[in-house]
């Protein structure tokens, strides 16, 4: 599991909007989690502080030993663990009231193994809250994404797991839905090029970089026309609710 160049940057004003909109969760989930909390895929430790205040201990994993001594510094009274995942090794079974991962899952090659994992070190009824991106909302092929999800699709990973769970959906007001329709006119001028459809027949390993210079490029391209619309956007205007099916990423919770 490696955080990439495709999570967003706090400090690029482009990637603003994604920043918000990765921000979003957390502030949501810091509403729900308590007690014994390990996030998977804590990468730059972007919610790290906002949960904090909700929870007794924090414990993060990520594959990325710099970042994870680092994390520790800054939180001396947290847990990082520097791990390839899955499985969730070294972490005991019923340990956890809550875990939360975001946008991660996709980035899993085995991802029944990281579903069956999480349930593992959950407590008795503990809560796995995960989200990731709704594959009807892609604007093209993610080469640093292993796969992508409906919502019936990860509802029933889920499930092979779990014994119920609360299908939730991450969505955009006006301001956002702007921004969305911008960028996605940005997207098809890049991919316009792309006449032998190589990004969907090509292996992802070969796309990554041409993805992210891309990526970068759109970005640059909405924020030089509309300033005011990258930077006015802020996570209060994401918003939850239940429709699973329409929206940008999937927000589900699993009870153990």
């Amino acid at each position: 599991m490696y955080k990439t160049t495709e999570i967003a940057s706090s400090e690029i004003i482009s990637d603003n909007p994604v920043h918000q909109r990765l921000l979003f969760p957390y502030i949501e989930a810091a509403k729900m989690v308590s007690g014994n909390l390990l996030e998977i895929g804590c990468g730059t430790g972007r919610g790290v502080a906002v949960l904090a205040p909700s929870v007794a201990n924090y414990t993060g994993v990520d594959k990325n030993e710099p970042l994870m001594t680092k994390l520790s510094t800054e939180y001396p009274n947290f847990k990082f663990i520097d791990m390839f995942l899955p499985p969730l090794k070294g972490l005991a079974d019923n340990t956890f009231d809550y875990i939360v991962t975001f946008q991660v899952i996709e980035h899993i090659e085995d991802d029944n193994e990281f579903i069956k994992e999480a349930h593992r070190v959950l407590k008795p009824g503990g809560k796995l809250i995960l989200t990731t991106v709704n594959r009807k909302y892609s604007l093209s092929r993610n080469p640093w994404h292993v796969r992508e999800y409906l919502a019936s699709e990860l509802k029933n990973l889920i499930l092979k797991h779990f014994g119920s769970i609360e299908t939730k959906g991450v969505h955009g007001n006006p301001k956002v839905m702007a921004y969305y329709e911008e960028n996605k006119r940005s997207v098809e001028k890049i991919t316009r090029f792309d006449i032998f459809n190589l990004q969907y027949r090509l292996p992802r390993w070969m796309l990554q970089i041409p993805y992210d210079i891309a990526n970068r490029m759109s970005r640059n391209i909405i924020q030089k026309s509309d300033n005011k619309l990258v930077t006015g956007i802020t996570h209060e205007d994401y918003f939850l609710n239940n429709d699973a099916e329409e929206c940008f990423d999937f927000f589900y919770i699993a009870t153990k």
